[in-house]
């Protein structure tokens, strides 16, 4: 085939450091859908990455040196990293597994025609943060206040905001926003809120919601309240419950456009795509510590139940 004629060179951009576990099934999702399409490394592929963790000066440095190798095509995952690259330069091919309001962020000029040298798939479409107020109802019915932890410097911290402000006088819960700037931030806030009873935490996506994984799973604990997070992996470090995309399908399937583009095609001509996989994962453990049952029907539609 003329495409195996040459070895062809991908970037890898990702916001986490290369021992967390997370990023490494969804890279190897991405890799897998490039096996799958032909590209072996050490024969037509050869991948550098490079792993920034959440600094985003790394993030920046990395992408300098990224767009100096002159790859075919680079994989960066989220706003951060994609904007960064932007910066450097303008030709090279990208393509984002995940990214929030890619339209809004001026990544693309729009869904359906990028125009520019990035392309991908979306993080979330914002009417899905409304569920995450109806699963904190479901798992914790006597809650009626909603503390929702949100990045004030990204418009998409304001959407998902309001997407669940939307739904929150059908569930009578009172929503007020907490900002994520910076650590003591957080802490205080949840501490002030957690005062008064009958309240619950929401953890929107951003990259601050990741940077401080850690410290928010341990104020929900601390605080006894429970929360709903975006994304799987803070289930799996503690957290109560969560609903979000399946990172590892979007990385999977973000293998289909950077082959694509291997093969000639332009980012600017490839729509940006929604999520089309879902994932509920509830922490048991967590549940018990916090005195909730977790009704039958919401955990017969979990896609993982850690015991």
């Amino acid at each position: 085939m003329p495409f195996a004629a040459r070895v062809r060179r991908v970037g890898l951009l990702i916001p986490a450091s290369a021992d967390d576990g997370e990023n490494q099934i969804w890279v190897g999702a991405f890799l897998q859908g490039l096996q799958q399409a032909g590209w072996t490394i050490g024969r037509n592929l050869r991948i550098d990455a490079r792993w920034g963790g959440t600094d985003i000066d790394l993030i920046r440095k990395h992408a300098s040196e990224l767009a100096a190798l002159a790859p075919d095509v680079i994989l960066a995952h989220g706003n951060g990293p994609v904007s960064a690259l932007r910066q450097v330069t303008r030709t090279i091919p990208i393509v984002f597994p995940v990214a929030g309001d890619p339209v809004g962020t001026g990544l693309v000029d729009s869904l359906a025609r990028p125009g520019g040298n990035a392309t991908g798939f979306a993080q979330f479409e914002f009417s899905t943060s409304g569920k995450w107020l109806e699963l904190l109802k479901q798992v914790a019915p006597d809650a009626t206040r909603a503390a929702i932890l949100r990045d004030p410097g990204l418009g998409t911290g304001t959407s998902q905001f309001a997407a669940i402000q939307a739904v929150a006088p059908a569930l009578r819960v009172d929503v007020s926003p907490i900002n994520m700037r910076d650590a003591p931030e957080i802490e205080q806030s949840v501490e002030t809120f957690a005062r008064e009873p009958n309240g619950g935490l929401i953890l929107t996506a951003s990259g601050s919601a990741q940077r401080h994984r850690d410290l928010i799973i341990a104020l929900a604990a601390r605080h006894e309240l429970p929360a709903v997070y975006y994304a799987r992996f803070f289930v799996t470090a503690g957290g109560l419950i969560s609903y979000g995309i399946d990172f590892a399908d979007q990385y999977w399937r973000a293998a289909g456009y950077v082959d694509r583009i291997l093969r000639g095609e332009k980012p600017a001509d490839l729509p940006v795509q929604a999520p089309t996989k879902y994932e509920l994962a509830i922490n048991l453990k967590t549940a018990k510590a916090l005195g909730l049952e977790i009704p039958a029907n919401v955990l017969a539609r979990a896609d993982e139940v850690i015991e």
